[in-house]
């Protein structure tokens, strides 16, 4: 089937059945295959971890009932061979492959699957929110899962792909403390276990994991289908790009997926491969309409001042060397609804005339706390400090501050920040993510980090309205709502995107099989070697 074709079948209820896995096969190189990477692991535990390292490793060890195939956009059979939606979308019944099996040999069973999206909501982790529609689940048989939402959701397929999705083995991980009732945020004690052990369906399972060093795995010897090409793979903790580099050249790693646009002009090398691929990555800068610190009140014309000062091409130019790609709106490029918007542009006049309007035509000083990290590529130190240069030429004077992370998290959340700068990337293919997270709609996360509901006329439930439309839409109908709602986020001004990086792909000549995935990151079981 075509994407399209998939997608008008799955909106109608029609049943989809495709080829499942083919039988086992042996890894064909018994080299291990090293990554370096700098790695950001917060857990090993589908239900508790959230970066990028993360993706990696989980949808190389547990496996989700359906992915994205290399498209980036179709979704592809994995644990499910099979699946049907309901024609209001909030039933979805899957047929797990029979002959699917644990790294222990165990089976996996629909009481896996309903044990482990179950648990990944009542973790109330930062992945959580992929659960948030799960109403129940039903297990007809030990092959047959039912799931339903109380309300048509037509992203919930898409929302299954993420990694943090994976199906766990619940025997074993509840033999070593996991749970999945309602308590399990504080009832759950195997972080820690996860950590040294691995309770997946995939490729590989976790043969060690040293904090600040290396991430090993190893091939699943029970694995059910295709056998990766590489029978062992060390992600190496590697922070920075020159250092990842050096790796590659002297034969060290294999694979680096952090070589920045500066690092990646000097390669001479003619033993690497450095393939530049758009990116679904992205930063943005957001203003803390409701921030304590605010000097003046930052009401839309004052917004929309700040977005026109904005040099968006010179800033790609700064930061990542021309290597990336302006964005209208917190949603990447190329998801549902991004078609066609308004390209971001610099406008000194419009700002000046914005500032006016406000009654600040002599401008005004901001303060502005941001982590301090390099992300995809984007030193967000230099990223500001060429901001604060575009602000000052309308006579707005940024206080730069950077912090850490940690630091940056709690005061967005106590007091909030009057102008920041953060990083995002998608968990799956699909565009209520960055609804739910960006968009003035009053239960985003972005509401509360703007404190937005402390300021009259910001709080927009238009697009909360638009987007129970779109859930409850065919994929054609969706896109046009779905570009309604992303009007509407650029209009708030609140939430204000950059830069979309591209990624830089570097790998050892003879390298196969490196693809940059919007789910997984990138799919170890289809890297190999000449």
């Amino acid at each position: 089937m075509r994407a399209g074709q998939m997608k008008a079948a799955l909106a109608l209820g029609i049943a989809v059945s495709l080829a499942g896995p083919v039988s086992p096969i042996r890894a064909a190189d018994a080299r291990p295959l090293v990554v370096a990477r700098n790695m950001d692991i917060t857990s090993l535990d589908p239900a508790r971890s959230f970066c990028d390292t993360c993706q990696i490793y989980l949808s190389a060890v547990y496996q989700t009932l359906v992915t994205l195939a290399a498209d980036n956009k179709t979704l592809a059979p994995n644990l499910a061979t099979s699946w049907e939606v309901s024609p209001d979308q909030t039933r979805f019944a899957f047929k797990l492959a029979p002959n699917a099996v644990f790294s222990d040999g165990a089976p996996v069973t629909s009481a896996d699957v309903a044990w482990s999206l179950t648990r990944l909501k009542n973790m109330k982790s930062d992945a959580s929110f992929l659960m948030e529609a799960l109403t129940a689940v039903e297990t007809p048989d030990e092959k047959t899962v039912v799931l339903r939402t109380a309300q048509p959701n037509s992203e919930f397929l898409n929302m299954l792909a993420s990694s943090y999705a994976g199906i766990i083995n619940r025997k074993l991980a509840e033999a070593n403390g996991a749970a999945g009732g309602e308590n399990a945020s504080t009832a759950d004690q195997a972080d820690n276990w996860f950590f040294a052990n691995s309770a997946g369906s995939g490729p590989y399972k976790l043969a060690l994991y040293r904090n600040g060093d290396q991430l090993r795995l190893v091939t699943n010897d029970k694995f059910w289908g295709a056998a990766p090409k590489v029978a062992e793979v060390i992600i190496k903790q590697v922070p920075d790009a020159v250092a990842q580099l050096q790796m590659l050249q002297t034969g060290g790693a294999d694979v680096a997926m952090q070589i920045d646009p500066d690092t990646a002009a000097s390669v001479k090398d003619p033993n690497l491969v450095l393939d530049t691929v758009p990116s679904y990555n992205f930063i943005y800068l957001a203003l803390g309409v409701g921030a304590k610190d605010n000097t003046v009140p930052l009401t839309k014309p004052v917004r929309e001042a700040i977005a026109a000062a904005i040099d968006y091409q010179g800033l790609i130019d700064f930061t990542v060397g021309g290597k990336g790609r302006p964005q209208p709106v917190a949603i990447p490029n190329g998801f549902p609804g991004t078609t066609g918007l308004p390209s971001p542009k610099q406008d000194l006049a419009l700002a000046k005339a914005k500032l006016a309007e406000a009654g600040q035509p002599n401008g005004f000083t901001m303060k502005s706390a941001y982590p301090a990290v390099n992300s995809y590529g984007v030193d967000l130190s230099l990223m500001m400090q060429k901001l604060q240069q575009d602000l000052s030429r309308v006579g707005i004077k940024l206080e730069l501050e950077p912090i850490t992370f940690a630091v940056w998290r709690e005061r967005v959340a106590k007091d909030g920040i009057p102008i920041t700068a953060s990083y995002y990337a998608p968990d799956y293919f699909g565009t209520v993510q960055y609804v739910q997270f960006f968009s003035m709609m009053s239960t985003s996360s972005w509401v509360k980090r703007s404190h937005a509901d402390k300021v009259q006329g910001v709080v927009n439930e238009k697009e909360g309205e638009l987007l129970k439309q779109a859930l409850a839409a065919t994929p054609t109908e969706a896109e046009r709502i779905y570009r309604e709602i992303a009007l509407e986020m650029i209009g708030d001004k609140v939430i204000i995107p950059v830069v979309s990086p591209d990624l830089i792909l570097a790998s050892r000549k003879g390298v196969t099989g490196v693809h940059y995935s919007a789910c997984c990151n990138l799919a170890l079981s289809q890297v190999g070697r000449q």
